[in-house]
């Protein structure tokens, strides 16, 4: 049974996750502010934190960054107000996982947990996070898991191999799963612009909805357009010139 901590100022908020927690079968611990959730993280090694961003004393960003010094591996969900996109960018940039609106909708929670439990159980199991693959005149990039820094020498050495193919054409699967965070992106808008400099035609899909409007924002889809299943992206991409 997976330990989960949440991080909130409002009592009610806090109620409703552990009702919610409890039910999905979470050990639920619960602080109503940043300094004491950072204790209770100390004492019990929670794998997933779900911190509010704006609280009284120390704010979700700050306790986002001490629990990623105590533990960089932690799955660390944002709740952020609706409409705050750039304080969910800012964020990623500090190596969350993942983030969810106010007020919270249950299928946005779900979602959230369901990502995180498949990220932690692919670390467990050390699966293999980027591969990569030809096919005819198309180079298939698959992507789960968290895309971060350290994710920076497989992307490069898939676009080296994939520049040795000569394809006029690649497509990024992305997993539901996949979190991408500050630097992941940083590196994606490299190999992008590097591919768009080439004339490659470039799709992504797969992305959950959350990081495709953090896609479109940081202006990923200036250089690579985004499309929701493989199906269409492959129709898309047939009619697409190098």
């Amino acid at each position: 049974m997976r330990k989960i901590l949440v991080i909130d100022d409002e009592k009610p908020t806090l109620s409703m996750f552990r009702l919610f927690l409890n039910a999905y079968g979470f050990t639920v611990f619960t602080a109503e502010n940043g300094e004491d959730g950072l204790v209770v993280f100390q004492k019990e090694q929670p794998a997933i934190v779900i911190t509010d961003i704006k609280m009284p004393g120390m704010d979700g960003l700050e306790v986002l960054k001490r629990i990623k010094e105590l533990n960089p591996l932690a799955e660390v969900i944002i709740i952020t107000g609706h409409g705050d996109l750039d304080l969910a960018i800012r964020a990623l940039n500090m190596n969350a996982t993942d983030f969810i609106n106010k007020p919270i909708q249950k299928a946005a929670l779900d979602q959230a947990l369901r990502r995180a439990e498949e990220r932690l159980t692919m670390a467990e199991n050390e699966e293999k996070e980027i591969s990569w693959v030809q096919e005819d005149d198309m180079a298939c990039i698959d992507i789960r898991g968290n895309v971060n820094a350290a994710s920076e020498p497989v992307l490069l050495e898939a676009y080296g191999q994939i520049s040795t193919w000569s394809v006029p054409k690649i497509l990024f699967r992305f997993n539901e799963n996949a979190s991408i965070n500050g630097a992941g992106i940083a590196v994606l808008i490299q190999l992008l612009t590097e591919s768009k400099q080439r004339g490659q035609a470039v799709i992504l899909t797969g992305l959950a909805e959350n990081f495709r409007k953090v896609f479109e924002m940081v202006g990923v889809t200036k250089l690579a357009r985004i499309v929701q299943d493989e199906t269409e992206a492959r129709s898309v991409l047939s009619g697409m010139s190098a």
